[in-house]
């Protein structure tokens, strides 16, 4: 399971990548899918601002659309997907 500190990391990479203003991490629910959210309700083009971020940031690679739609569910997917990427390169 994904620590505390790498989910309030990825909430404010969202925040910071899809450039919302009105929103600040500790509101973001971990559980809660990002696109269905009625406080984010993010779309495509938000999704592949993520991705970005993410391989950015974390050095996780995401090169499937397939993958991309179950990491990019909630924060909580996002971070176990980067702790496995972690976990990957050592």
């Amino acid at each position: 399971m994904a620590s505390d500190e790498l989910k309030n990391e990825i909430k404010a990479l969202i925040i910071e990548a899809i450039q919302i203003e009105d929103v600040t991490p500790e509101e973001i629910d971990s559980s809660a899918s990002l696109f269905e959210s009625d406080l984010l309700g993010l779309n495509s083009i938000d999704g592949l601002e993520l991705v970005a971020a993410l391989q950015r940031d974390y050095g996780a690679r995401i090169d499937d659309q397939n993958l991309a739609r179950n990491v990019l569910q909630s924060v909580d997917t996002m971070a176990e997907f980067v702790e496995k990427c972690r976990q990957d390169m050592t």
